[in-house]
């Protein structure tokens, strides 16, 4: 069983490092709350392996992550993150290819920096989001986990190209890493070069605007499959959808500049879109209508005037 001190720890992880994603998750039941902070803090130790600009040369870091997947899957290691895990992954009957799936995606983290196109870059992201979302359907439980799958991973892929969006700044600057694909700054004439010297023009924000659309198709089909979850860990996700997209609004207040500063979300502004969400929540209980109603995402217009996508938020 999980004891005080991995919890403990864990929970530290995740409040230190997924700060929105916190802000749902202490919501949770307790049930599916502790198990969600092991979850996040093994993603974090992954994900630490190759995200560290002064880590480790690739050799090791590919080793470090094997040494991961070993101790997730069979639990003999003295990391009590990691056996945490492991303990959790037997309980819920967290699938070993989820588990394969999310390491290998981050192992190509370890050379990969560009990508093609958004075939690939989805493809990256069934491991490194998509298994995310699988494996927080499975400590929830669901009565219709087959139905419910499929939408926890896409909100799951939802969630990851926001932070893309948002951080595209912060990955050039620490990581040497675009995730914008290159078919989509062909397409629209903004080059490598412009982001790395974070150079905004009419034509990365036409770029953006596509982006944003593209991604807010996956929150409508992920939140469409919050219903299927148990009716105690709907609120905390519908949550999480809220918060992670209203980096949305940020973005386009910003007339879609990411470069020169990446937009976060205040305090207030989280306890504002909670207060709101839980409003609406205790008069319906659909999560489809709630979102529709508190999510900016939902207001998105469909014609734009200037660049593609600039129109004010209303």
């Amino acid at each position: 069983m999980v004891d005080g001190t991995q919890l403990a720890e864990s929970k530290a992880i995740h409040r230190r490092t997924g700060t929105t994603f916190y802000v749902a998750t202490r919501l949770l039941p307790e049930r599916v709350r502790h198990a969600t902070y092991v979850l996040y803090a093994f993603f974090r130790v992954a994900d630490e392996v190759v995200d560290d600009p002064d880590g480790p040369p690739p050799d090791e870091q590919r080793d470090r992550l094997e040494a991961i997947r070993r101790a997730a899957l069979d639990g003999e290691t003295d990391d009590s993150v990691l056996a945490a895990f492991s303990e959790l992954r037997d309980r819920y009957g967290i699938p070993e290819a989820a588990v394969d799936e999310f390491v290998d995606a981050m192992a190509t983290d370890i050379t990969k920096r560009r990508y093609a196109d958004h075939d690939e870059l989805d493809t990256y992201m069934g491991g490194s989001a998509a298994a995310v979302g699988e494996m927080m359907t499975a400590v929830m439980d669901p009565d219709d986990a087959d139905t419910a799958r499929p939408h926890a991973r896409t909100l799951g892929e939802a969630f990851q190209l926001t932070n893309f969006l948002r951080d595209v700044r912060e990955d050039v600057i620490e990581r040497d890493r675009i995730y914008l694909p290159q078919t989509v700054l062909d397409k629209h004439g903004v080059t490598e070069t412009q982001i790395e010297r974070f150079e905004m023009d009419d034509d990365f924000a036409t770029l953006m605007a596509s982006e944003l659309r593209r991604t807010e198709e996956r929150y409508r089909e992920g939140v469409a499959g919050i219903k299927y979850l148990p009716q105690d860990c709907q609120f905390p996700v519908l949550l999480a959808a809220v918060l992670y997209a209203d980096h949305h609004r940020l973005i386009r207040e910003r007339d879609y500049d990411v470069l020169s500063a990446t937009p976060e979300l205040s305090t207030a502004r989280k306890l504002s879109l909670l207060a709101r969400t839980r409003w609406h929540w205790l008069w319906n209980k659909d999560p489809d209508a709630v979102f529709a109603k508190v999510s900016t995402v939902a207001h998105v217009p469909t014609r734009h005037h200037g660049p593609e996508g600039a129109a004010p938020m209303r």
